[in-house]
C-alpha cells in the first residue's frame, strides 16, 4: 500500500509512532517504503527498510520519532543491511552516548537512570518507549 500520493504523505497509512512525529520523520519513512515497495514488493521487507532509514535520522523517544543531532543508523541492525541478524534497539539511539542516553530517560522519567550503564539505559528506554506507545494507541 503506497504511503504517499502525488508526492504528499497519507498519514492514515503510516505507523501510529510515525503519524505522532515531525513532518520530516513522516515523509522520510513515506518515501522510503514505497520505493522499497517498488524494489522488493509490499509487506515486512518493505517496512523494515522505511524504519531503517528513519533510524537514521530519527531515534524514538517515548510513543513518537524525534531528529537526532547526527545523521547514522541507530543501531548495528539498521546499520548492516538486509543479510543482517542482529538484535535492534527498535529506536533507541544506541550508537549515541551514555550522555545523550540518560538525558532521553531523565525525559521519560525512568527511575534509577543514574546508576545505569549505557547498555542499561539502551534497554529502559525501550521498555519506557513500549509502555508509551501503548498507552498512545489506547488513548
Amino acid at each position: 500500500m503506497p504511503m504517499t500520493k502525488n508526492g504528499k504523505v497519507i498519514e492514515d497509512e503510516l505507523p501510529s509512532t510515525i503519524q505522532r512525529s515531525d513532518e520530516k520523520a513522516k515523509e522520510t519513512f513515506a518515501k522510503a517504503h514505497d520505493s522499497a515497495v517498488e524494489e522488493y514488493g509490499d509487506g515486512q521487507r518493505a517496512h523494515q527498510t522505511a524504519y531503517a532509514a528513519l533510524k537514521h535520522t530519527h531515534e524514538k523517544v517515548g510513543d513518537h520519532w524525534e531528529p537526532k543531532d547526527h545523521k547514522g543508523p541507530s543501531d548495528e541492525q539498521a546499520a548492516g543491511g538486509r543479510d543482517t541478524d542482529r538484535e535492534t534497539a527498535e529506536g533507541v539511539d544506541a550508537n549515541a552516548t551514555k550522555e545523550h542516553l540518560y538525558d532521553i530517560a531523565q525525559e521519560l522519567d525512568i527511575e534509577g537512570r543514574s546508576d545505569m550503564d549505557k547498555d542499561e539505559l539502551i534497554e529502559a528506554i525501550k521498555k519506557a518507549n513500549r509502555r508509551k506507545t501503548d498507552q498512545a494507541r489506547d488513548d
